[in-house]
């Protein structure tokens, strides 16, 4: 099927979201914006906007899905994640794209294409940047560092040199003081191109939860792959028709911080099911889907991961 032309509709962007911040009392200075200009005089008190967020948006023809699919990025990443793996094979932007799936791919508030502003001077946090050594073991990927290149026995992510060096590439600095900002910008992000089924990977799936139970009418279904975290104990009742399915990869035993945090994400799948609600689990070793990383979507088995979520999404009505 990847050899087959991608038919598109309708391919655009739009910015969503956002608030304005006033600014006061600041000195004025004079820059010199580009080397052999001449300078100007900038003022930063003012009015700004912060918090906005970009989507892009394809619409295939035909369409197929009954609702637009939204994939939603994790931390220090952008939606870049959604769309070419690090070894060049096609995301599952071109995955779902092929199949007839308006695809919504978006960039979180303060990283990628969506706007910055005064950060951290207005919202507090310090920027936290990945070193080229972070994610290859807390990512689940290899021991030691890249450099010396020992990936887990059967790992499936792109771990080569190049491959390692364009997913870095990538990786963008994050804050840990926006989050009020960015779940606006999603439930803004929803208010235009909703209602929407939502594919949300790590930190994604934590605004995936929240967003869902801030606008249940805007959500028709909930894809959590490895979600860093839940949702509200005290809203799990905005979840009751909202379908979730979450999907946890390989390695996660003996790893210092998933076990916890897939126990956590299990139990409030309880909790959600207690109060009426619809949440299926899936441990992809369990299902004979082995050597994922965290970094699911880029794994060389991804597209067979990108099946089950097509497989259980047209289950639930949304596909036709």
């Amino acid at each position: 099927m990847t050899d087959t032309p991608i038919a598109l509709a309708r391919w655009g962007s739009f910015h969503v979201g956002g608030r304005e911040v006033r600014v006061a009392g600041e000195p004025v200075r004079e820059v010199l914006f580009t080397p052999g200009s001449a300078p100007a005089v900038l003022d930063p008190n003012g009015t700004y906007l912060v918090g906005g967020m970009y989507a892009q948006v394809m619409v295939p023809a035909p369409r197929r899905g009954t609702v637009p699919l939204m994939l939603w990025h994790g931390g220090g990443l952008t939606g870049a994640c959604w769309e070419t793996t690090p070894d060049g094979r096609e995301g599952w932007q071109h995955f779902f794209l092929r199949r007839g799936w308006e695809v919504v791919v978006s960039d979180a508030v303060e990283r990628g294409r969506s706007g910055w502003m005064r950060i951290p001077e207005e919202t507090g946090g310090i920027p936290v940047t990945l070193t080229v050594e972070n994610p290859w073991e807390r990512f689940r990927i290899g021991t030691g560092t890249p450099q010396d290149g020992a990936l887990l026995p059967g790992n499936l992510f792109p771990g080569d040199p190049e491959s390692w060096a364009n997913f870095i590439r990538q990786t963008v600095p994050r804050f840990t003081s926006t989050d009020a900002l960015t779940l606006e910008a999603y439930g803004a992000l929803l208010g235009r191109a909703g209602p929407a089924a939502v594919v949300a990977h790590s930190q994604g799936g934590f605004f995936a939860w929240r967003a869902a139970q801030e606008w249940p009418d805007r959500v028709r279904a909930l894809v959590l792959v490895e979600p860093a975290s839940t949702g509200l104990a005290k809203k799990v009742a905005a979840l009751r028709d909202i379908p979730v399915l979450m999907l946890y990869g390989d390695y996660i035993e003996g790893d210092p911080r998933w076990p916890a945090i897939r126990a956590r994400g299990i139990a409030f799948a309880d909790q959600v099911r207690a109060a009426g609600g619809n949440v299926e689990v899936v441990d992809l070793p369990a299902q004979g889907i082995r050597g994922n990383s965290h970094m699911i979507m880029m794994d060389r088995n991804g597209d067979e991961v990108a099946a089950l979520v097509q497989d259980w999404l047209a289950a639930r009505g949304l596909w036709r």
